[in-house]
């Protein structure tokens, strides 16, 4: 059977999602997120803070590489994932691509929990995140199943 892998904007769904995915079909579940963290240790937001988007979509792409070989995984992105072909060309060789929506209003309420987010330290993140999500919604629409959260 094919990976089935999690994209969409932060605070859709993706790692509760997952962790329901894998239990129910027995596969592992794999947080992007999480695996940048393990290989760099360190924080996604420093990383952001030392070195930048830039260089964070580079490791990224290096991690998705490495996790789309993976079989029988349920595999969580990143919201910026998505942005680099060669990360939606790698995930779709073994894989069936999921995009997680929701509205802003919903992404804002979700992610301002925690302070983790370096997207959104802005004076207006309702307003980043509409825009984020503007930017994003021709990279997200090329996943095979959209889904709202």
């Amino acid at each position: 059977m094919k990976n089935i892998v999690l994209t969409g904007f932060m605070g859709t769904g993706k790692t509760e999602v997952g962790r329901i995915l894998a239990q129910k079909l027995g596969y592992t579940l794999v947080d992007a997120d999480t695996e940048i963290e393990k290989e760099q240790k360190t924080t996604i937001t420093e990383i952001f803070k030392q070195y930048g988007e830039p260089k964070f979509r580079e490791i990224e792409s290096g991690v998705i590489k490495r996790l789309s070989e993976m079989e029988k995984a349920v595999i969580s992105t990143g919201g910026g994932a998505v942005l680099k072909q060669e990360n939606m060309d790698n995930l779709r060789k073994r894989g069936v691509i999921f995009c997680l929506t929701a509205s802003p209003e919903t992404i804002l309420e979700r992610t301002s929990i925690n302070n983790d987010r370096p997207l959104l330290q802005v004076e207006n993140p309702l307003q980043k995140i509409k825009e984020l999500l503007e930017f994003r919604r021709p990279y997200y629409e090329k996943a095979d199943i959209m889904i709202d959260t």
